[in-house]
């Protein structure tokens, strides 16, 4: 099948290039010549893992290419994917101009029936704004189709090509028949393809992410209420997510959810709300107790030292707001290293991915080191806040060869604090 992806941001890379390796005919189009000239040289603008070499194969047997020519691209397609960004407005609602930008762009330069599938997360009744921007523009015959997308990132290629579901919003039978046919590859293990209307659709997408979104929030309020009791919240996690009914996934205490998703969605399913004179009681909960967990450990590191920062620095192991990514979208790591230089300390960082997406953030601001053991020489203590593999099993003994002060705060828990203390470290967790 001839497809036409529009936007090659997160979304829009891995979904073209995971088509292109079911054997499809890709076209990923972007208005950023920069992006495309690197895309044809074989510089992936964003770190995911696998997909680099993906990108390559597919590219080389001449299944996907890139280009900045829209119209081309339509004209050549059955399917145009609209993958474009939806940033969120001071509101919190979405901004659909990119969205309807492309519908437009489709809709002057289609040739006969096209397929227009909304792959970006948009709001509720986005497909209907898409459908009469599209019939201002052109006569021919479309379908609009809604088809979120549930990528986690580090590990969205796994997650495309084996996906739990696939949803897919439509009014047209033969606009739904035509992208059964297309995911049909990918579902041969069971798994359901979901058709349902667009307004459906779009909701399933919202509904699911704000639902892992309150998991991670309630459990970082049941960490609060374990150190105020004595409790320690990684065996109250096994112990509640043993039972079938809840299970074990984003059950795990931290510093807070970050990226892409949840926060802008969490946000944008109130604004929905708003809109429609409902208020989203628990959700609006979700939200105020994410803002709170990003600040906890500051609090914890202002105590360790007597209210008193100025002078005092410290080491950040991971900067991502997940591992495997280079994303730092509303990552927690911001929040600590701003919340720190206001009070008078010094930042060092170690990220294995995400130190150049830190430098166009945070700018000088901080300092970055070249590995995680160089970044420890001379601080008043470690920060770690990114679970990446590589900080899981290091030697405590050369954690605190390395600080001026033994202490560790661990905002994932990855660290087993006997182990930790054993060193001759302070630690301290979440909720533990």
């Amino acid at each position: 099948m001839r497809i036409a992806i529009i936007g090659t941001g997160y979304v829009g890379l891995v979904v073209g290039t995971c088509f292109a390796e079911n054997g499809n005919r890709i076209t990923c189009v972007d208005l950023d010549e920069d992006k495309i000239n690197g895309l044809k040289n074989g510089i992936i603008p964003i770190y995911e893992p696998g997909l680099k070499e993906l990108i390559s194969r597919n590219v080389d047997e001449g299944r996907l290419t890139f280009t900045t020519d829209p119209a081309a691209a339509v004209k050549d397609a059955l399917v145009c994917f609209i993958a474009v960004g939806t940033p969120p407005h001071e509101d919190g609602s979405a901004d659909l101009k990119y969205v309807l930008a492309v519908a437009r762009d489709i809709a002057t330069n289609m040739d006969g029936y096209r397929v227009v599938v909304n792959k970006s997360t948009v709001p509720v009744g986005t497909n209907r704004l898409v459908r009469e921007t599209m019939a201002e523009f052109t006569d021919h015959p479309f379908d609009v189709v809604s088809n979120p997308e549930f990528l986690k990132e580090g590990a969205a290629i796994d997650d495309f090509m084996k996906p739990d579901r696939v949803v897919i919003g439509a009014d047209s039978e033969k606009a739904s028949e035509i992208m059964q046919e297309l995911y049909a590859p990918f579902v041969r293990s069971g798994k359901p393809i979901l058709c349902m209307d667009p307004l459906s659709a779009e909701m399933t997408k919202y509904a699911a992410n704000s639902m892992l979104a309150t998991r991670i929030s309630f459990m970082n309020e049941i960490a609060a209420l374990c150190e105020a009791v004595g409790a320690d919240v990684n065996q109250v996690r096994k112990g509640i997510g043993t039972d079938a009914r809840i299970g074990f996934p984003f059950l795990f205490a931290g510093a807070g959810y970050g990226g892409s998703c949840f926060p802008k969605d969490v946000r944008a399913l109130m604004k929905t709300a708003e809109k429609n004179d409902l208020q989203m009681q628990i959700i609006e909960a979700v939200e105020s107790v994410n803002n709170q967990q990003k600040s906890r450990m500051i609090q914890k590191i202002s105590q360790h030292f007597d209210g008193d920062l100025a002078g005092k620095h410290f080491t950040m192991w991971g900067l991502a707001f997940k591992p495997n990514t280079d994303d730092m979208r509303e990552a927690p790591s911001i929040i600590i290293a701003e919340k720190l230089l206001e009070q008078g300390a010094t930042v060092t960082a170690f990220d294995p991915e995400a130190i150049p997406e830190s430098k166009r953030i945070l700018g000088d601001k901080i300092s970055y080191a070249h590995d995680a053991l160089a970044a420890l020489d001379n601080a008043d203590g470690l920060i770690l806040i990114t679970e990446w593999n590589e900080f899981r099993h290091v030697d405590p003994s050369e954690i605190k060869n390395h600080l001026r002060q033994p202490v560790v705060f661990d905002c994932r828990n990855i660290w087993n604090p006997a182990t930790i203390r054993a060193a001759g470290l302070t630690y301290y967790g979440i909720g533990v």
